[in-house]
Parts: C-alpha cells; structure tokens; sequence
C-alpha cells in the first residue's frame, strides 16, 4: 500500500516520500547499510578494516570523517526517521565552502527553508532562539550564519543517536563482517 502512494507525491513531499519509503522498508540490519555504500557493498567492505570500524566509537567526529563511517551512520539514522539532523550537518559543511558571494544568498535560503523553518519539509528539531537567530542570520548571510544551528543539532546527534548507533545492528553486524573477514 504505501510503495504504491510513492509515485503520486511530488517534489515539494520528497521529505514525506522518503520517510514512506522507509516504512514500506524500514529494517535495522547490516544489508540496510550496504545498500547505500558510496561503493559496491563487498569492494568497500573489502577496504574497510575492523580497525577503522573501531575507531568510529572513538568519537562522534572520527564517525563524521570516515566516508563508510558516514554512510553507516546515514543508515542507521534512516531506521529512525532522524537523517534530516545529519543532511542539514552536511548542508552546512558544504555551505561553509561557497566562495561566491552571488550563490552564498541562495545556497543559505535553500538550506533555511529546506531545515530551519517552521514547517520545513526536513525540519530539523531546534529551539525557538536558534531558529530566529538563524532566521535573522539568513538576511544577511555569511559562511558562519547556520554556526549555532548546526552546533545544537552535532551536539544532539552526539549525545543521543550516535550512542545509540555505536548499539545498533548496522554497527554491530558491520563490525562482525570485517572480523570475520580476518579469520
């Protein structure tokens, strides 16, 4: 049933449409991470060592840095419905490297409305002093205008999905495929 709505949402519910998706298909299992693999699954299992899968419970950071890393935490977020916090991470991370003044004002538009505003269609969970001082931060923008938003949201995906993805199947079963691959 909800595989077939998919088709008739249009762009403007692509957030709505994603999150459909997911349901009709929503696991916490390693094969959910390999799907998304910027690299065939097996070649990038292949390179990916139980050293650096280890080193992700390190720090929140490390995760962030580790392309695999990345991915199996975007998966995992997925199984909770929350992977607008890392996107809107992500957004700003690119938005940080925008060098023309010309594309700066629409990149930081895009991103508030796609994020930051009420009602957004990837809304991501701030409160209300963030989310005005943002606002105001948009009018003119700079490199650093989404600085706090994004804080609040690392901090929130540090202190509570990221404990909970160094628990999580996708970790877990990862972690178990790279040992197994040494034995």
């Amino acid at each position: 049933l909800l595989t077939s709505l998919l088709p008739h949402f249009d762009h403007r519910n692509r957030g709505m449409r994603t999150r459909l998706g997911c349901l009709s298909h929503k696991s916490d299992s390693y094969n959910d991470f390999t799907a998304i693999l910027p690299d065939k699954p097996n070649r990038a299992l292949k390179r990916l060592s139980t050293e650096e899968a280890t080193r992700w419970a390190d720090s929140f950071d490390v995760l962030l840095s580790h392309k695999y890393g990345l991915a199996a935490f975007r998966a995992f977020l997925k199984t909770e419905f929350s992977e607008e916090n890392l996107e809107f991470w992500l957004a700003c991370e690119d938005f940080k490297k925008t060098r023309s003044a010309a594309k700066l004002a629409s990149k930081a538009q895009r991103i508030f409305e796609e994020f930051i505003d009420v009602q957004a269609p990837r809304e991501v969970n701030i409160d209300f002093q963030t989310r005005e001082l943002t606002r105001r931060n948009v009018q003119e923008p700079s490199l650093s205008c989404f600085d706090q938003a994004q804080g609040k949201v690392h901090s929130l995906m540090e202190k509570d999905s990221y404990p909970r993805f160094l628990r999580s199947k996708i970790y877990t079963d990862l972690l178990s495929q790279t040992q197994r691959r040494l034995s």
